[in-house]
């Protein structure tokens, strides 16, 4: 029942793609890449914590938009855009701001805390994996194509 959530992952994605214009081909690529984020996501929650989980899964769904941007000659970003719907916080700002409003300052301390390191792993995982790809970019190891 857990893994549904998968389905419901790549669902979410697609409707992220009709918000975006997505059009063609990519509106089965780019929500798929959500649901393979989604499931990685899910597969590392016996090795951490959730801030671990959101780290793995961005950097597996980054990786697939890298591949795909190259693959299908469409730029990384749209990719990852639709991609980390599943994984943003939105739940934890939500919390946050009920707590701040409320005056609760210790919850509002802490799940403010908790959602900013959710924020800060995406954009590190994100972040490691272009590098990554730069660099072998610069180096010539790998030839990037030309998006068009």
């Amino acid at each position: 029942m857990e893994y549904l959530q998968v389905v419901y992952a790549f669902f979410a994605c697609l409707g992220g793609c009709l918000i975006f214009n997505v059009r063609g081909k990519e509106l089965f690529f780019m929500p798929l890449g959500g649901a393979v984020g989604w499931l990685v996501y899910l597969l590392a929650a016996p090795f951490g914590s959730d801030i671990f989980q959101n780290f793995v899964g961005t950097v597996v769904l980054s990786v697939y938009a890298e591949v795909m941007a190259r693959l299908r000659r469409k730029p990384a970003t749209g990719y990852l855009l639709v991609a980390l719907f599943p994984l943003v916080p939105g739940g934890g700002i939500y919390y946050t701001m009920e707590y701040c409003i409320a005056g609760n300052t210790d919850l509002f301390l802490e799940t403010g805390l908790h959602t900013l390191g959710v924020a800060g792993v995406l954009a590190l995982g994100v972040l490691l994996v272009s590098s990554v790809v730069r660099m072998f970019n610069r180096s010539g190891w790998y030839r990037e194509t030309n998006c068009k």
